[in-house]
């Protein structure tokens, strides 16, 4: 693998999906051969402390912007080109292709040999305006590889993109740590803190925002209840949406059957999916296709730990599932199909059983880091 500069607005200690993806396979790359050029996550004491204690546990070199929003303007792109020539790096991997990848042709000029930018589910949502159609189409002319999550995405991006950068386009997708995420991650011990032991448990793991479902899933407890009267439903994460959330539970009238855990620390995460039953996230396509789910790697986080997952049909997250053998694919917004498959699941012990283990199985098939870690690094 030639050295390569890693361009990036996502990286932690910054929470989400995009940014754990980056560092995951960061980690798998030779440390010798990776530069990371991030944005700052906050400028506040607590945040640069976060950071500052993150980059000094890397195995690799990680440079700060001093801007929390990582954009290609003129200073922001001499600054690459600065850390390109510095370090040596022939190639440039792209965290997130727009709108970073704009920078491709300067760095090209400095050099690199070989530039990737990543595709996640907001540049499927780019592909859908007339503006950011000609960016994104800048962005393929000016990399030699766009990566895609899964069908969906590719196939809208590849829409956007000349037929030349189509044909040219790779499927990376985020992996799982099967080593990490199993079925005997710690769930016994969550659920015993959480007094759930003897009751059966919806776990969704997710940021609250109002794309990954957790309303629905709060609309649909008064029909699981019906079916499955000590159900309780397990909402992991923090987010804006988390007062809402509440209230609607307590106006639905299952707010004794809902519990709120917060934000969880990321290594706590494996035991609490490992704390349920059933896992569900019935995600939902909003703002007219710009607000998508790109994938839904916590499907296949919870397939890693030996549950049957409901899933919504947003954008790529059917990608993550096999329907009706590692789970369910529900429309996203739909309460009373995502209680019918969550309810039949609680009800049958036997039907978790034998999809959790083809889902494990899936995983250690398909998703392992270092097989995608592998075809990242060919084509850097």
């Amino acid at each position: 693998m030639h050295k390569t500069l890693i361009v990036t607005n996502d990286f932690p200690p910054r929470p989400g999906g995009i940014q754990a993806f980056l560092h995951n396979m960061a980690l798998r790359l030779d440390p010798d051969r990776v530069v990371v050029y991030a944005s700052t996550w906050k400028h506040s004491a607590e945040g640069r402390e976060a950071t500052a204690a993150f980059d000094a546990e890397q195995p690799f070199q990680v440079v700060r912007d001093r801007t929390t929003m990582l954009l290609p303007t003129p200073r922001v792109t001499r600054r690459a080109v600065g850390l390109l020539r510095e370090h040596g790096c022939e190639s440039v991997w792209f965290g997130a292709a727009a709108p970073l990848g704009l920078m491709g042709p300067a760095l090209r000029r400095a050099g690199a040999r070989r530039i990737v930018a990543t595709t996640h589910g907001h540049e499927a949502g780019w592909a859908q305006l007339p503006a950011a159609r000609q960016l994104l189409r800048r962005i393929g002319e000016g990399t030699d590889t766009l990566t895609y999550l899964g069908e969906y995405t590719r196939s809208r991006i590849a829409s956007a993109v000349t037929d030349r950068a189509a044909a040219r386009m790779v499927q990376l997708p985020p992996g799982v740590d099967e080593k990490t995420f199993h079925p005997a991650s710690g769930g016994d011990e969550v659920r015993a803190r959480l007094g759930l032991t003897d009751r059966p448990v919806v776990v969704c793991v997710s940021r609250l925002v109002p794309r990954k479902g957790q309303d629905t899933l709060i609309e649909a407890m008064p029909r699981i209840l019906a079916a499955v009267p000590d159900a309780v439903l397990l909402i992991v994460g923090g987010g804006p949406y988390e007062a809402d959330l509440r209230a609607l539970a307590a106006a639905t009238g299952v707010a004794s059957s809902v519990v709120f855990t917060g934000a969880v620390p990321w290594s706590e995460l494996p035991a609490h999916y490992g704390a349920g039953d059933v896992f569900a996230m019935p995600c939902r396509t909003r703002r007219g296709g710009l607000d998508v789910e790109g994938l839904g790697i916590v499907y296949l986080e919870a397939s890693a730990t030996g549950l049957p997952v409901v899933a919504g049909d947003s954008g790529g997250a059917p990608d993550a599932v096999l329907d009706g053998e590692t789970g369910w694919v529900v429309r996203g917004g739909e309460p009373e199909e995502a209680a019918d498959r969550i309810a039949a699941l609680l009800q049958d012990p036997d039907l978790r059983a034998v999809m959790g283990e083809r889902g494990r199985a899936w995983v250690e098939e398909k998703w392992r880091w270092d097989l995608l870690a592998d075809r990242l690094r060919e084509l850097l």
